[in-house]
């Protein structure tokens, strides 16, 4: 979203041509809401399709249960945008700013089994991680596969239980969102400093 105009020089020109700073910013989280929106509601179609191709229910308040999830998505790819729209204003080369994404989602798995020797719980270490940006926009939406009907028959015939928290936590959307403030905070003040 971001490297490329750095590469072929088309936020100077946009600059040069009158766009201040703030609407530059402005445009880029516009884009990003935007591309949120449109995979939710891609999301959501497609899941309204297969569900009444592949399901006997159709009963609306089942077709419509768990909309929670919907939303937890939307702020997903919301705050992960913001990062993407952050290392792209950080980095400059789009190459790079997904190498730095990378590497970022290492050192948070990094920092996880480091608590976990230290501490040696499990408990406190998911205490303290969740509050990283990619952990906690993977904390939004938890365990998504184990909630199938297949995989629990499965996990039931080889003795398994799943006891997983599978709700939408409002803490964890109040992270996310600071998160992608911030994120878009941090891009608009190095947009500012930096010499284009």
């Amino acid at each position: 979203m971001v490297a490329n105009e750095y590469s072929n020089k088309t936020i100077k020109q946009n600059l040069i041509d009158g766009l201040s700073k703030k609407e530059f910013i402005l445009s880029k989280v516009y884009m990003v809401v935007v591309f949120s929106f449109i995979s939710t509601l891609f999301i959501f179609v497609l899941s309204l399709i297969l569900g009444f191709a592949f399901s006997s229910f159709t009963e609306s308040y089942i077709v419509f249960s768990d909309l929670e999830y919907l939303f937890a998505f939307f702020i997903k790819l919301l705050g992960f945008f913001s990062f993407c729209l952050f290392a792209g204003m950080l980095i400059k080369r789009s190459a790079f700013a997904l190498g730095f994404l990378l590497v970022w989602y290492m050192f948070e798995g990094l920092i996880r089994i480091v608590l976990n020797v230290v501490e040696s719980t499990k408990e406190y270490a998911d205490t303290i991680t969740q509050f990283l940006p990619l952990n906690s926009m993977s904390n939004l939406i938890k365990q998504p596969f184990s909630r199938l009907g297949a995989v629990k028959e499965v996990a039931s015939q080889v003795g398994e239980q799943f006891d997983f928290d599978y709700a939408v936590h409002w803490y964890d959307v109040i992270i996310v969102l600071a998160w992608s403030s911030l994120f878009i905070f941090l891009s608009y003040r190095l947009l500012l400093k930096r010499d284009l």
